[in-house]
């Protein structure tokens, strides 16, 4: 599914603010959400993502278009504002049932039921875009070592030995089970003559 966020009205119901004051607060907060959104997108649905900002805030010497971690930022600046822009990509894209757009501005609500888009309010899709991250971290949390399968190779065995404080084996002097041989030359644990008299 194909994914378009109105950045700014997103931006202002999160709590993801880049550090410090003044002119360069809306870029480092754009980027900070820039960051969180690469982080929280699946990497298979970052290529079909994009995130349209107004250029009023926009650096100067950025170009309209950029990329960030495969996700298309787009910055409306030959547009009245971001809205008009937004509303231009959902009117012109090839698939809109596939589309989700993402603003909680009516205007742009309106302009994707048009298409029969689907659309989300920003703090509802943060919200579970929030709770998915958190509960796949969750997850990440709980899960436990798989039991190994197969035969341990030699540096495998020399790190558990190594970990557990012995010395490390290796094939000449790793315990081997006894041979025939072996079993011969084993002293036996009782008295001499013990049993004899059974074999006669």
């Amino acid at each position: 599914m194909s994914l378009l966020i109105d950045g700014y009205n997103l931006l202002h119901v999160t709590d993801i603010f880049g550090k410090g004051n003044g002119p360069g607060g809306f870029q480092r907060s754009r980027e900070a959400l820039l960051r969180f959104l690469a982080a929280s997108i699946e990497p298979a649905h970052r290529k079909q993502t994009t995130i349209v900002f107004d250029a009023n805030h926009a650096p100067p010497g950025l170009p309209d278009t950029t990329t960030q971690e495969e996700m298309l930022v787009l910055y409306a600046r030959d547009y009245p504002d971001a809205d008009t822009l937004i509303e231009e990509l959902i009117e012109k894209h090839d698939a809109p049932r596939s589309l989700l757009v993402v603003s909680s501005d009516h205007r742009i609500q309106r302009a994707a039921r048009r298409r029969r888009a689907k659309f989300s309010d920003s703090d509802l899709w943060y919200a579970k875009l929030w709770q998915q991250r958190v509960s796949q971290r969750a997850g990440q949390n709980r899960r436990t070592p798989e039991k190994p399968i197969g035969k341990l190779s030699t540096a495998e065995i020399d790190y558990w030995v190594h970990e557990f404080g012995a010395d490390a084996l290796t094939d000449e002097d790793s315990p081997k089970r006894p041979t025939e041989t072996d079993e011969t030359r084993l002293e036996s644990p009782f008295p001499p003559g013990y049993g004899e008299d059974l074999l006669s």
